[in-house]
């Protein structure tokens, strides 16, 4: 299996257009708060490739979400088909799309990566349950752990062990994200807690979905949750020494402000039923200046291996690099064609099942 390299005929920009930054940007605006405020501290080198890799993600979330039930569906072929052409290099007029395509091709995303985010939101459209902890490490390294990979490639990391780290960031911040929306989450019909911890706590997740309560018994599950987090994003620090100095202040920052969501979930009371936890800027500030100290801390030792649901993704890159050099145009279009006739497959089958 071969992925698709970056070349110049492929790609429609050798960098961002300014129009298409701007916008992007703008998308951090209402979209995350916790990333804008962390990505300036990165130098703008990543920051702008930061920037239009969580857009696409972003369109990509949103195209589900706001898509509707009865068009959900259709809204993930569409965006099969845009991530195609973004990585046939002719990608839709969107700047999300336009930026996206740049940045793919000239820092060699593999093409499993954001297919397998997409993957992610296909589960969410398909209202798949997660019995277990391992069940719920599948999902959260496919919509969040894609992203930690993904920002990795675009600081230039790309040993395997670096890469299991960042895959350990993204999911340790999709799990805090979990524990805070528990209540919004079930408000939507979506319930990401492991259904067999709230069985051995005495809840009945039908039941909660139903009538969505906060009771101690549910602060157990989502202290549970956070500890779980809180191991990753510990877990996390050993890939730091990995990444260029520059770009460490920024990815610290985004560690501690999201771990520190956690932090307000417990103080107050973990509550994530009837209120949403919501870091101040004045803890905000007081969080990063922590940033020195933490990354001072930062053990250098990354041979721990990969979540076992992660291993796909560091295997896609480690199969990108030893690919051979790119043949002709049509032949990589035609890979990349098959890649996602297969992909859509293995997505309807989730559906149906």
């Amino acid at each position: 299996m071969r992925v698709p390299s970056p070349d110049p005929d492929l790609a429609p920009e050798p960098y961002l257009l300014s129009t298409d930054r701007t916008a992007c940007r703008a998308s951090l605006c209402t979209g995350s708060r916790t990333f804008l405020a962390a990505s300036w501290l990165l130098p703008r080198s990543a920051r702008d490739p930061a920037t239009a890799l969580y857009a696409f993600c972003r369109l990509a979330d949103d195209a589900v979400d706001e898509s509707g039930e009865e068009a959900q569906d259709a809204a993930l072929e569409a965006l099969y088909r845009r991530l195609e052409r973004v990585y046939a290099g002719c990608p839709e007029r969107d700047p999300a799309d336009r930026a996206f395509s740049c940045v793919v091709h000239q820092f060699r995303i593999p093409a499993e990566l954001p297919a397998a985010l997409i993957e992610g939101f296909a589960w969410d459209a398909a209202g798949r349950r997660y019995e277990t902890l391992d069940d719920l490490y599948a999902y959260a390294v496919r919509v969040a752990g894609t992203v930690g990979v993904m920002m990795a490639l675009l600081m230039g990391v790309r040993s395997p062990g670096p890469l299991a780290r960042a895959c350990d960031l993204g999911v340790a911040m999709q799990l805090t994200n979990i524990a805070r929306d528990v209540g919004e989450d079930a408000r939507q019909g979506r319930l990401y807690l492991p259904r067999q911890w709230l069985r051995e706590a005495g809840l009945d997740p039908d039941a909660f979905l139903a009538a969505p309560r906060f009771t101690p018994e549910l602060a157990g599950v989502i202290q549970r949750l956070l500890h779980y987090a809180d191991t990753l994003y510990e877990r996390s620090m050993a890939g730091f020494p990995a990444l260029p100095a520059r770009v460490r202040p920024g990815i610290c920052a985004a560690r501690l402000l999201y771990a520190e969501i956690g932090r307000e979930l417990e103080r107050r009371g973990l509550d994530a039923v009837n209120q949403r936890a919501v870091v101040s800027g004045r803890r905000k500030a007081r969080v990063l200046s922590g940033v020195a100290a933490t990354l001072a801390r930062a053990p250098r030792d990354c041979s721990a291996p990969p979540l076992a649901q992660a291993e796909f993704l560091i295997e896609a890159v480690e199969a990108s690099a030893a690919a051979a050099s790119p043949g002709p145009i049509e032949g990589r279009v035609a890979w990349v064609l098959e890649l996602f006739d297969r992909l859509e497959q293995r997505s309807a089958a989730a559906r149906s099942g």
